[in-house]
């Protein structure tokens, strides 16, 4: 028998056309571009900023590293730069060209339209600059306004709590926490998870673009107000 549609609860009806992939593309900003990651003119400067003991932190909760030696860093790059999913790119300062870090789209599911931004590798020269922000908007609007997906995820660590302050202040939303998710480097990972839906877009991005203004800067490179302010402005 079938059921009455008013007796049974159905989600809304949504467009089901599928989002497109990302292709190797670049995205260009005012002091960062996304570009393909290519090992050949981007590993010897990557190898250089994230080598050593005083580094290793930035590969505590990666699922590779820290790497001993340029030939090994060299092979782990390449394998990055031929994935399809995920699919890496280099963050690169248009002032001196330098790549300063890399960045994935991954679990990419055009015909759901949910796809996460993962793997994410900023070198000390890019942290907690105008750039680190400005690659995350940048990778964002490309999902939501020329690839169209409706689900924008970030998943790291639960212990990670740089990585989910980072989310919090980007403007995604936590959802709760996978326990016993995964093993990496023989320890568990449970993993937190947060969003960004299409909807939400418009207001986050108003958010970005107020930060990332150069009014929003003093003669010392200060910010004049938060992106987490701002995100609360329009309704976070």
């Amino acid at each position: 028998m079938t059921p009455k549609t008013d007796s049974v609860p159905f989600d809304a009806q949504v467009d089901d056309a599928p989002a497109k992939r990302p292709q190797r593309a670049t995205l260009d900003g005012r002091v960062v571009s996304i570009a393909p990651l290519d090992p050949a003119a981007q590993a010897a400067t990557l190898f250089d900023s994230t080598r050593g003991v005083e580094n290793e932190r930035l590969w505590l909760y990666l699922f590779e590293g820290p790497f001993a030696t340029r030939a090994d860093f060299d092979s782990h790059l390449k394998q990055k730069a031929s994935s399809e999913d995920p699919l890496f790119f280099a963050i690169l300062d248009k002032h001196s060209g330098d790549a300063v870090g890399y960045a994935a789209y991954m679990r990419i599911e055009p015909a759901h339209r949910v796809i996460e931004v993962g793997s994410i590798l900023y070198t000390p020269r890019l942290q907690r600059t105008v750039g680190a922000t400005e690659a995350m908007y940048l990778m964002a609007r490309h999902v939501f306004e020329d690839l169209g997906y409706r689900r924008y995820e970030w998943k790291c660590n639960a212990l990670n709590t740089p990585s989910r302050s980072a989310a919090l202040r980007l403007g995604f939303t936590f959802e709760g926490v996978f326990r016993q998710h995964m093993i990496i480097k023989g320890r568990n990972r449970d993993t937190a998870w947060f969003s960004m839906l299409d909807s939400e877009w418009p207001k986050r991005k108003a958010a970005f673009e107020r930060w990332l203004h150069p009014s929003n800067f003093d003669a010392n490179g200060r910010q004049r107000m938060s992106l987490s302010t701002l995100n609360s402005k329009v309704g976070l």
